[in-house]
Order: structure tokens, then C-alpha cells, then sequence
């Protein structure tokens, strides 16, 4: 398990993504995130004496579970502060990034962040996602964005069977997936590399609503 801030940048460098340029994007996306958490709550001001570790790795690590191969787009639901959706795209530039995301100023935030970065493929929607037109994705994620019940019923409409679901869920993943029920899917549960009692669901939808598999 990652422990340390120093342990979190060293872990990043092990990673296929990863190179200085990469490095610069996310030094740049720490500084504009401190800077943004004087002026709105971004996130905890104590998880910020651990944002590799909290943010930036809990963040980065989904990519473990996404080969390099899949197509974009990526969809990354209830963005926020960010995290996953920036430091996705900070990681992987190439990729088209959508981040959803209904609150103005964390909109504003995202499009600010994304901009200084120079991330030309990522694309901020400012809307509830109840009112984006349905597209396939080839890669959906979500953190702390609704129980898992929930966001299938708000998010499948833009899933086939080849997309692939990234969902940290914190303590809560094994018994979300437990609970979920009528839907057919290859869901599991990964450990995070940050937290020993944190889960990520990963898998993808075998089809619509109906009886588990």
C-alpha cells in the first residue's frame, strides 16, 4: 500500500503514461488546486497535505484496469474537483476526457484547470447528466458520485458491452456490488492501492437491465 507522498510520486513514474510531461501536468494540476481551495472547497484542506496520495494516485491508479488500447472517449461522471477526470487526461492527453459536471463554479474550475494544462482533448459538459444526449463511451468512472444502483439506472444508456466501468467506491464496494440487482454484468471488486479497506468496482454491462449473471 502507497503510504507516503513520496511513495505516491514513485508509484506514478512506474506507470506506462508517465513521463516529464506528464509530471509537469500534475505538478501544475496540485498547484491550481491548492490555489482553487482557498477560493472554493474543492476538497478537505487536510487531504491536501496528502494529495498525491489521496488524489492524484487514488485517481491514477484506475488506469491499471483500462487497457491502453481502448478507445476514447472516457466519461467521468460528477467530476467535482476534478479527480479522476483531470488527472486522467493529464496522463493520458491523446484520450478525449468528458467530464460531467453540474455545478457552475466547479465547471468553471474544470474548463480553468484543463485549459492551463493544455489538455486539448478534454471536454467539460456543464449539465446534469439526466440531460446529455446518450453516445457509447468506452470507458465510464465515477467517484463518490451516487450508490451504484443509482448510476447504472442514470448512466448505462451510455455503455456497450465492450465499455469498460472504473468506480472507486471506497469501504462500501463489496457490498454495493453485493446489492446490486437485475443487471447482467462482469463487475468485481479491485483493492486500492491507496487505502487497504478501500474497493474499485471494475467489469463491464453484458447487456440491460434483467437478470443477474
Amino acid at each position: 500500500m502507497i503510504e507516503t507522498e513520496a511513495a505516491a510520486r514513485a508509484w506514478l513514474a512506474t506507470l506506462p503514461e508517465f513521463d516529464s510531461q506528464a509530471q509537469d501536468r500534475l505538478d501544475l494540476l496540485v498547484k491550481l488546486t491548492r490555489e482553487e481551495n482557498q477560493r472554493q472547497n474543492l476538497v478537505s484542506a487536510g487531504s491536501l497535505e496528502h494529495v498525491w496520495t489521496r488524489h492524484i494516485v487514488d485517481s491514477a491508479q484506475l488506469l491499471r484496469f483500462v487497457p491502453r488500447e481502448t478507445s476514447s472517449p472516457w466519461m467521468d461522471l460528477g467530476t467535482g474537483a476534478g479527480f479522476p477526470g483531470l488527472v486522467i487526461a493529464a496522463l493520458r492527453p491523446e484520450c478525449e476526457v468528458v467530464m460531467v459536471e453540474s455545478r457552475t463554479r466547479r465547471v468553471e474550475w474544470l474548463q480553468r484547470a484543463a485549459d492551463a494544462m493544455g489538455l486539448r482533448s478534454a471536454k467539460v459538459i456543464g449539465a446534469r447528466l439526466e440531460t446529455i444526449p446518450s453516445a457509447p463511451r468506452a470507458c465510464i468512472s465515477a467517484r463518490a458520485f451516487a450508490p451504484l444502483g443509482k448510476l447504472l439506472n442514470l448512466s448505462a444508456r451510455f455503455s456497450t458491452s465492450d465499455t469498460v466501468w472504473v468506480l472507486p467506491k471506497g469501504m462500501s464496494a463489496q457490498q454495493e456490488l453485493d446489492n446490486l440487482r437485475n443487471w447482467r454484468h462482469t463487475f468485481h471488486v479491485e483493492h486500492s492501492v491507496t487505502d487497504p479497506q478501500a474497493g474499485i468496482i471494475v467489469g463491464t454491462l453484458t447487456g440491460g437491465k434483467g437478470s443477474t449473471t
